[in-house]
């Protein structure tokens, strides 16, 4: 398996995906290879400064870099010969099985749906994150900021996408869904949650267990917490601003450790026809290293062709509801 990195996203590269890379070695397979894609003197002299071997890697030497600020679908069609546009080329020829950066998300995502593009029957990819829960194991979060204003039917798709993931990628059989939203009750929440629910509430396609509430996140009532990118990203950036205070005031125990980002590497965007991981920007080696072991396992447990059966299932069911109607 080859597992692609763009060496050169983050605002602490290449220093600190050089350091995650190196770190991930020891966790992967030997038949296994990290390919480092950058430029190719700057990687060299990153793996000398930090002890690594370059016999270990594969190095795809690339010229320009997509910047943080810059505007992602002009970025990324401008720049083709960008760590990030050169590898997700790499994805789309079968040369990679996987590909993460901590770069430029909105290229990231153009890259995605632009490049390996979107698994058909799929409305809206999503990205997600894990939360820890109180007694152990995690939960999913999905939308975390892809699709701010969704309508019921794509959140209806998340729940798919994310009953997916949980199962296959942290091995949680047979995910309990939940619908983000300000009250357990049928009627509760806004226009589009109450949608939602009359959509979700008789599914076949995942085990749905109703409404929660935020107060429920790290608690072991559900597996996958569903809602719109608005709220998802608003939730984890809370999260991210609470565990940065518990940190600063040396009040961090076992749980708590648990928030930090870091081990858990990145988001993976679900829907697209390719693994493919976006890290935060702030990423450390320890986050880089996670963000690598994440991407082999999306790879490895075959998530992509897991989606892809499940949406030719999905809109199987709704041509014969469709049927139904009519008749």
């Amino acid at each position: 398996m080859k597992i692609g990195l763009d060496v050169m996203g983050g605002d602490f590269a290449p220093k600190t995906t050089i350091e995650g890379a190196i770190n991930a070695l020891q966790f992967i397979p030997k038949e296994d290879t990290i390919v480092l894609i950058g430029d190719k003197s700057i990687i060299e002299n990153e793996l000398k400064n930090a002890g690594g071997d370059i016999q270990s890697f594969e190095i795809i030497h690339t010229t320009d870099v997509i910047d943080m600020g810059e505007k992602p679908i002009k970025a990324f069609t401008q720049k083709t010969n960008s760590s990030i546009a050169v590898g997700f080329k790499m994805l789309k020829e079968g040369l990679l099985d996987a590909f993460s950066s901590a770069g430029n998300s909105g290229a990231m995502l153009v890259g995605s749906m632009y490049s390996v593009s979107t698994i058909p029957g799929v409305m809206r990819p999503c990205t997600c994150t894990v939360l820890p829960k109180e007694d152990g194991g995690v939960s999913v979060l999905v939308d975390i900021g892809t699709n701010p204003d969704s309508k019921p039917e794509v959140m209806y798709q998340f729940a798919i996408l994310g009953s997916l993931y949980a199962k296959y990628v942290y091995h949680i059989e047979n995910p309990r869904i939940g619908l983000l939203n300000i009250g357990e009750e049928e009627e509760k929440g806004n226009l589009q949650c109450q949608a939602a629910f009359h959509l979700m509430k008789d599914s076949k396609d995942f085990d749905f267990h109703g409404n929660v509430e935020i107060r429920d996140l790290f608690k072991n009532k559900v597996d996958v917490f569903v809602c719109d990118g608005f709220i998802g990203n608003m939730v984890i950036k809370l999260i991210e601003t609470m565990y940065r205070q518990i940190y600063k005031r040396n009040l961090l125990d076992g749980y708590f450790k648990r928030m930090n980002y870091e081990l858990y590497g990145g988001s993976a965007i679900l829907g697209v026809n390719a693994p493919v991981v976006i890290g935060h920007g702030i990423s450390s080696g320890l986050a880089i290293q996670n963000m690598l072991l994440l991407s082999r396992e999306v790879a490895a447990t075959n998530l992509t062709e897991r989606i892809r059966e499940a949406m030719v299932a999905y809109s199987q069911g709704n041509l014969q509801n469709e049927s139904e109607c009519q008749n």
